[in-house]
């Protein structure tokens, strides 16, 4: 059985897009043909590949033709840009990273610009916690991932990166508040926390490690400048990280042993692609790896 690429490409921009219009104004032709071309890939495959809810979803094997639609159309890219073909003023190859807040606030940006200023390729950075950036690759909505998982996933490669340190923080006005004791168990099962969101484990780990039970109130702050700006006003105390501590001298740290190191790692396809080992050089250089 072959799988003709257009439908591939056609079921892959609908995830992305979210919609069969969304798809449609993407690939500029209505929505109708969207549907069309991805019954027949449907009635071709025998299978079902898209989820109609909202967002669209795809299955099991929707995945799969996702996946290989992203694969190619970067292996495309690589095989016009070998042969001199590749027109950089109107082709541009989308590059699907998942990345967590801290990084892009702290190290990763300008790794990524340097390679946008090299080759005609444009950036779908889907932001996600350390520990959940591997479900992305998993699923194939995105082709590389910056991650705390030093296992690879099926189908790619992972190399180590570098270590984020956090540090329990506060602002010095929250400190002297809410751990007069210099944040004693009894201080943090009451002390407010912020939380980036509420699959950020960072600051319920450290309770943890401090033995406290209870559940102090939070705030949630889904921004990495922000969440470092509500620690900062003295809405709660959170795990920041060193380079974000740097710019902000009015926090403080708090606790006993109240620092901790996150390893991270850098997963991709397992595919040979010149983009895909230039966008990877320039973020292990941005990591201080290579």
């Amino acid at each position: 059985m072959q799988i003709p690429l257009d439908l591939a490409r056609t079921v892959a921009t609908v995830i992305d897009e979210g919609s069969l219009e969304g798809a449609a104004r993407a690939l500029h032709i209505t929505p109708s043909a969207v549907s069309q071309r991805v019954k027949a890939l449907e009635e071709r495959m025998g299978r079902v590949l898209l989820v109609r809810s909202r967002p669209v979803r795809a299955t099991d094997a929707g995945t799969a033709i996702v996946r290989l639609a992203r694969q190619m159309a970067l292996l495309e890219h690589d095989a016009l840009a070998e042969a001199g073909l590749d027109d950089e003023s109107t082709r541009f190859t989308s590059v699907g990273i998942a990345v967590s807040a801290d990084s892009l606030a702290t190290w990763l940006l300008p790794a990524l610009a340097a390679v946008a200023r090299r080759h005609p390729v444009v950036f779908d950075l889907r932001r996600e916690d350390e520990e959940y950036t591997t479900e992305l690759l998993e699923t194939g909505q995105v082709m590389a991932a910056v991650t705390a998982r030093s296992i690879a996933v099926a189908g790619c490669v992972v190399s180590p990166l570098r270590s984020m340190r956090y540090r329990a923080s506060a602002s010095t006005e929250f400190a002297a508040r809410w751990f007069a004791d210099g944040g004693t168990p009894a201080e943090f099962a009451v002390a407010p926390i912020v939380d980036f969101d509420r699959r950020d484990e960072m600051q319920t780990n450290m309770l943890r490690r401090l033995g406290v039970a209870g559940n102090p109130p939070r705030h949630y702050v889904p921004a990495s400048s922000e969440f470092v700006s509500a620690v900062s006003a003295g809405m709660g105390w959170g795990m920041i990280p060193d380079e974000q501590r740097e710019s902000h001298p009015q926090l403080v740290g708090v606790g006993p042993d109240n620092t901790v190191e996150v390893p991270l790692f850098w997963q991709q396809w397992n595919l040979r692609s010149e983009l895909l080992t230039a966008v990877a050089d320039e973020v292990a250089r941005a990591a201080g790896t290579r």
